[in-house]
């Protein structure tokens, strides 16, 4: 798919692994980056005006561009192969290799994890249908060694055949976890019978039948036939000085030998002929692929055949999904969820090396028919392929795409991002730009002309996913007592020998100050932050409303959150496709969500349209008029997101872990049920809106190219009218005890294949002084899945896990300390019993004093990547604000990590961690 698609898909994290597997970590924000277009139309707006290509002798790539905004910088390499490269029998094994690459190489055997979070570096992987890339971003002065490790993993990775053992498994869990996921099998269904002889129509990640016969050998072969310089695309994006950097590069990756049997992968033939043949072919229309199987909500996707990247329909077919697909305004919002007919939808074009596709899904609601569902998304393309679509839509459909980019493109990780998929993808860098100016050309003729080539009825393949009997029943308790199994954990990897195997860094000179932002409180009591940030001509917009879930009863838990949803569905100014239409017609972003202890509203946009940003989110804090169609149509969205959510494992263990924590009167016992979420009326939405929303339980924060004194001025203009009326609602929290023992729990999900587990008790929250303490304890602990203690024994070692982490959430009231995996159903115990003895060394032997440096060093170098992004900068201001922090707190906080002792990590974990007395809570497959 193209880089818009990702941007626009971005916010549905949870469909992204059909799509994309992260092989190490599951990582959100990382997704499959496809093609979109090298038609060679005249640039209008350049993304890449300041790209430096350069080749190696070798047949390297190397894509440079200085981005000088933030002492940060992002290196990347993409390799040209993937599962498209791949066929039955050995279906997953670019995958599987991915992973393997974490294991160390010949001069650094040792876990890549661990050298990468040594470094304070953001690094992942990720394997998808036409690449494979590997990426980390760091502060500035760790740009060499980045690269000597990438250098070192591309032409010396070490491959046992004891690591493949230990992550096979562990990528088994992995796939199995996302067999847990009823829209996955039923995409997996869908794609499978849309594409039969192409290797599109394969499990990117494999499956288990292929991936537990891989040999070494043949992950061996596949390395160096494929990894090679000629095949792969560095990127190097940020805030470095060119000439020496590929000095460096020719230095440290100059000297890699081509290895390959190829200048890269073979290509199969695509299953979707570009010619217009297939394309045009009339099909006889299939009957619905149907699943019946465990699960809890009716699904429906809908495949169709696309070109491929470099075809000169792709600038309108984005257009087009565009039109369909996003926001309010869209075609397929206003007749399945405005219809009444699905809670949610998604759709995206693909447009890959080797051919694509379009892929539609939507989740039904109560009572809706699925058949109706496919009738009312045939009737939409039907009326395109007759009648066209509007001027209006076309230009709306523009500007959200110019919008999008822009925006998304404003951090460096995601500005390489789409310069390695543009690169190898389509061979030309400057591929976005070219689209950019190609969708500018794009018009209503072109539009009704793909709609009729590619979406008439004969050339859909229809899935349906029709759940079974769902056992309701809960599991109950199992083993009340601590299980008894005994297992090595053997001792932590020395910090000593990670320091051994670390490229050197270089000293940063004349590091800037994290600017401030100013504080600025209204005569309302409406609290507001300004950081003027001129790197990009836009605005990143973060506010939050004490006005959260602790506020639920367990009558009407789901209140908070449906008034919420509710805000922007009408004002007294304006009805909710009027607003939606202020916001899309100008490509601002602008959500709303609601969490435990707030919601949050975010927005972004293009500098211009800041007013218009503010005032949207005053009129919805203000005016918010709560239609009953449109709160009644929410809340069957919100029942239909409910059993869902009870299907998942996470959110199920969740769940009983936080009612097992929290007494009955605690506000974090509440979650909504069926009962509670009918139960509530329309008075009750207006009444909680009309108690909890005020100015002065409201903060809003602002980052981005404004002059202070105006904003000041509009602020003031579209808020200080907000009055305050009578005193805040208040809260009565509990003391919460700790368990007096291990008490588990277990409760069953039918049709599950992998098991969930927490692992905790009730924490600290933000303002104890502990918190830096407990920040430095955690990074040891648990902090990173590949560099941790947890996780270079339950995962690296045993590999019982994909990924377990550690965290305390620590908000302003006392939230809990957590261990979260996933595993197989028999490996469970294992790994509980692993990690309840890690946490009783840790808490009697602590740490030392090396460990407590290479934590430090991680927390204080990841911190300034994390502000580099203006999204994530406007969040933490926000955020330090709302815990009632200085905030001086962004610069203060690295000089808190850095004072951290041994001793107060040791007494830290003495305090917070009890194995001996904690809650251990797994779902997954009923026993």
């Amino acid at each position: 798919m193209s880089f818009l698609t990702f941007l626009r898909r971005y916010r549905l994290s949870g469909l992204l692994f059909a799509l994309c597997f992260s092989g190490v970590l599951l990582a959100g924000n990382v997704s499959l980056l496809q093609a979109a277009n090298a038609v060679e139309a005249p640039v209008t707006e350049s993304t890449t005006a300041t790209v430096r290509k350069t080749v190696l002798q070798n047949g390297l790539t190397v894509l440079t561009k200085e981005v000088p905004t933030a002492p940060v910088v992002t290196v990347q390499v993409w390799y040209r192969v993937g599962s498209r490269n791949e066929a039955p029998g050995v279906n997953g094994i670019a995958h599987q290799l991915e992973h393997l690459m974490f294991k160390g190489t010949k001069d650094r055997p040792i876990q890549f994890g661990r050298l990468f979070n040594a470094l304070g570096s953001q690094s992942n992987a990720f394997t998808s249908y036409d690449q494979t890339a590997y990426f980390g971003t760091v502060e500035r002065d760790k740009l060499r060694s980045l690269l000597a490790l990438e250098a070192d993993r591309m032409q010396g990775a070490l491959m046992t055949a004891d690591a493949l053992k230990s992550e096979n498994r562990v990528v088994i869990s992995e796939l199995q976890g996302y067999e847990n996921s009823p829209s996955y099998r039923l995409s997996r269904a869908v794609m499978k019978a849309a594409m039969p002889t192409s290797p599109y129509g394969l499990p990117v990640g494999g499956t288990k039948a292929d991936v537990e016969k891989f040999t070494i050998e043949q992950i061996r072969s596949y390395y160096q036939n494929y990894y090679s310089p000629n095949n792969a695309t560095l990127l190097i994006v940020g805030d470095f000085q060119t000439e020496p950097t590929l000095k460096a590069v020719q230095e440290l990756f100059g000297k890699v030998p081509n290895r390959g049997k190829a200048a890269e992968a073979p290509t199969p033939q695509s299953a979707f002929k570009t010619d217009g043949a297939n394309l045009n072919a009339t099909q006889k229309s299939a009957s619905p692929i149907v699943l019946r199987e465990p699960g809890s909500a009716f699904l429906m996707q809908a495949v169709y055949p696309l070109p491929d990247a470099k075809h000169p329909d792709v600038p309108a077919l984005n257009v087009l999904d565009s039109i369909l697909t996003q926001g309010r305004s869209s075609r397929f919002y206003q007749t399945l969820v405005e219809g009444g007919l699905a809670s949610d939808y998604s759709g995206y074009a693909a447009n890959m090396i080797s051919g694509g596709w379009y892929q539609l899904s939507a989740t039904a609601t109560p009572g809706q028919e699925l058949a109706k569902l496919s009738q009312t998304v045939e009737a939409v393309f039907a009326d395109i392929r007759s009648k066209g679509v509007t001027p209006e839509e076309l230009k709306r459909a523009k500007t959200q795409l110019r919008s999008y980019i822009l925006l998304r493109n404003r951090d460096v990780t995601s500005q390489a991002f789409q310069l390695g998929d543009d690169q190898t993808t389509t061979g030309d860098y400057r591929r976005t730009d070219r689209l950019l100016a190609a969708i500018d050309q794009v018009t209503v003729a072109d539009i009704e002309r793909v709609a009729k080539t590619y979406f008439a009825p004969q050339k859909l393949t229809l899935g349906y996913f029709e759940p079974s009997t769902l056992d309701k029943k809960a599991g109950g308790a199992v083993n009340s007592g601590q299980t008894t199994e005994q297992f090595n954990a053997g001792p932590p990897v020395d910090p000593s020998q990670v320091a051994k195997y670390l490229p050197a860094t270089t000293q940063q000179t004349n590091q800037p100050a994290q600017a401030l932002p100013e504080k600025v409180v209204l005569p309302n009591g409406l609290r507001v932050l300004l950081l003027r940030d001129s790197s990009t001509p836009t605005v990143s917009l973060s506010a939050h409303v004490f006005a959260g879930q602790e506020f639920d009863t367990i009558a009407k838990a789901g209140l908070a959150k449906l008034t919420a949803d509710n805000l922007t569905n009408g004002t007294t100014t304006k009805d909710a496709l009027t607003l939606a239409k202020t916001l899309e017609d100008r490509g601002i972003n602008f959500s709303i969500s609601a969490n435990r202890e707030g919601v949050l509203m975010n927005g972004s946009a293009l500098v211009e349209n800041l007013p218009t940003l503010i005032q949207t989110m005053a009129d919805v804090s203000q005016n918010a008029s709560f239609p009953d169609k449109e709160l009644e149509l929410s809340r069957q969205r919100a029942l239909t997101a409910l059993k869902v959510q009870l299907d998942n494992p996470q959110y199920v263990a969740r769940q009983v872990f936080q009612q097992t924590v929290y007494p009955e009167n605690h506000p974090f016992h509440s979650f909504p049920t069926e009962a509670s979420l009918k139960a509530i009326a329309r008075q009750d939405v207006v009444n909680f809106y009309k108690s909890h929303y005020r100015p002065d339980r409201t903060i809003i924060s602002l980052v981005g190219d404004f002059d202070p004194a105006q904003v000041r001025t509009l602020l003031q203009q579209e808020l200080g009218g907000w009055k305050v009326e009578g005193k805040a609602p208040t809260l009565v929290f509990p003391s919460v005890a700790q368990p007096t023992q291990v008490v588990r729990r277990y409760q069953g999900i039918p049709g599950k294949t992998q098991s969930v587990t927490l692992i905790g008790n009730v924490g600290i929250n933000r303002q104890d002084p502990r918190f830096y303490n407990a920040s430095v304890m955690n990074q040891i602990l648990g902090g990173d899945t590949l560099s941790s203690r947890l996780g270079g024994e339950v995962r690296d070692r045993q590999g019982l896990t994909y990924g377990i982490y550690s965290y305390f959430q620590a908000g302003n009231r006392q939230g809990p300390f957590l261990v979260s995996m996933q595993t197989a159903p028999e490996d469970a115990d294992k790994a509980i019993a692993s990690t309840l003895k890690l946490l009783g060394e840790f808490r009697n032997q602590g740490i030392s004093n090396a460990e407590l440096t290479t934590a430090q060093r991680s927390l204080t170098s990841g911190y300034p990547v994390d502000l580099a992004n203006p999204d994530s900068l406007a969040s933490a201001i926000l955020l330090n604000e709302v815990y009632g922090l200085n905030v001086s707190e962004l610069r203060r906080y690295p000089k808190q990590i850095e004072g951290v002792t041994q001793a107060q990590v040791n007494q830290a974990a003495q305090d917070l961690l009890h194995p001996d007395k904690i809650v251990v809570v797994t779902a997954g497959p009923p026993k």
